[in-house]
């Protein structure tokens, strides 16, 4: 997800305590501080147990740890920033348990989409998972935006919207990204999701410039210093497509950003090319760390048929003359608050004939239309993203598992 139309949005794969990797995972949780618990297992291949039911005594899996390098090692055995942790706990948690729902249902959703596939299918069943993993309740949890599974030259925030007929085909390359929350702790976390190996390098290349992105981000850290890290990274990358060397260009007006609660965009921006703002990422702050890669003109533009909206975080009282409107306005503050949704998710909850009144909501600014971010026409991106928290003592990414 992002913002005015841009999203917000080496290898530090080497630490070993990686989320989808720990002790805990798959149900085989470690007995904590006295309590003897033993919790369900996860049901496999399809994964049906929530994930607060494998760990009851609500300690969940911890992501990769990264420490804090030069004037900030010190945060590693500070006691005082330990004490501090200990009081926020509950912060982590809430993040860990969406992580960790985000772990499952990708992993359920990698073992389903294969070429045939109708795309609409893939989402919703990805969207049900979710649910049943997370025991979506509103607000307290649930999807924090729509499944976007951007195909090819779409880069971002394409999802089909009813009746849409798109079929996953072998020569796809598809970015899946999703996002979970609990108590508004959101978990935003993309892949890049292919079938045909000449996309390798691409997809390599997107992935290694995430990696350093999640390894330099750190607390005083100035954005644009980690903008030209990555881009460093993505452009040394070439990949061949039928018979045509293409140059890895990082897509320039997408970012990364901060994350807030029930706010996926939180003010800062995470540049993934040099140039970018010297603002420094501050202690406690949450990121999603993406990056996006292209065979194009590494730039998008809003085009196609749009899916995806966002009330406005900030977006104060605004008399609605029409009623439709005002109808659909109780809809959306009563199902999703600020949190993302898509015109699937009008449908599921059984809205007729509503496009008029979004369309005023959007033309009054209570809402905000996120139309998909394209490239040229034949051209191919790639995404990965994580989610990683400042936390005092060291650097948390709160989403990363074994596939990525």
């Amino acid at each position: 997800m992002q913002e005015n139309g841009l999203i917000e949005n080496s290898n530090a794969g080497n630490n070993e305590n990686k989320g989808g990797n720990t002790e805990q995972q798959g149900g085989e949780g470690k007995k904590k501080k006295g309590k003897d618990v033993t919790p369900k297992e996860q049901t496999w291949p399809v994964p049906s147990v929530p994930i607060m039911d494998l760990f009851p005594n609500g300690n969940f899996p911890e992501g990769e740890i990264q420490e804090y390098q030069g004037l900030n090692a010190y945060r590693s055995t500070s006691a005082e920033l330990k004490e501090q942790e200990r009081l926020e706990s509950h912060i982590y948690q809430e993040a860990r348990e969406g992580a960790e729902v985000h772990r499952t249902a990708r992993k359920y959703l990698q073992s389903i989409a294969k070429p045939g596939e109708l795309m609409i299918d893939l989402c919703e069943k990805l969207e049900d998972k979710v649910r049943e993993l997370i025991k979506d309740k509103f607000p307290e949890r649930g999807i924090a935006f729509p499944t976007g599974c951007s195909i090819n030259h779409v880069a971002a925030h394409w999802t089909p919207n009813g009746g849409d007929k798109t079929v996953l085909q072998y020569d796809d390359i598809v970015k899946f990204d999703f996002g979970t929350h609990v108590n508004g702790r959101i978990i935003d976390c993309a892949f890049t999701h292919y079938f045909n190996p000449r996309y390798d390098p691409l997809a390599q290349a997107v992935k290694e410039a995430t990696n350093t992105g999640i390894k330099e981000a750190g607390i005083d850290v100035r954005l644009c210093d980690i903008g030209e890290a990555i881009q460093e990274v993505m452009e040394s990358y070439e990949v061949e497509i039928d018979g045509k060397v293409y140059p890895v260009k990082a897509i320039r007006n997408l970012n990364g950003h901060s994350i807030n609660p029930y706010q996926i965009h939180a003010g800062k921006s995470v540049p993934i090319v040099k140039g970018g703002e010297a603002t420094k990422m501050e202690e406690g702050e949450f990121y999603a760390i993406e990056t996006f890669g292209s065979t194009g003109k590494g730039v998008v533009h809003e085009d196609l048929e749009c899916s995806h909206y966002m009330k406005n975080f900030d977006a104060g009282h605004i008399p609605l003359r029409m009623a439709k409107a005002k109808e659909l306005l109780g809809v959306i503050d009563r199902n999703f608050g600020t949190l993302a949704f898509c015109r699937r998710y009008l449908d599921r909850l059984g809205c007729k004939q509503y496009l008029l009144g979004l369309k005023n909501l959007c033309d009054v600014g209570l809402v905000q239309a996120y139309p998909p971010l394209v490239d040229v026409k034949g051209s191919y991106t790639a995404q990965y993203e994580h989610t990683l928290v400042l936390r005092p003592t060291r650097k948390e990414v709160l989403s990363r598992g074994d596939d990525y």
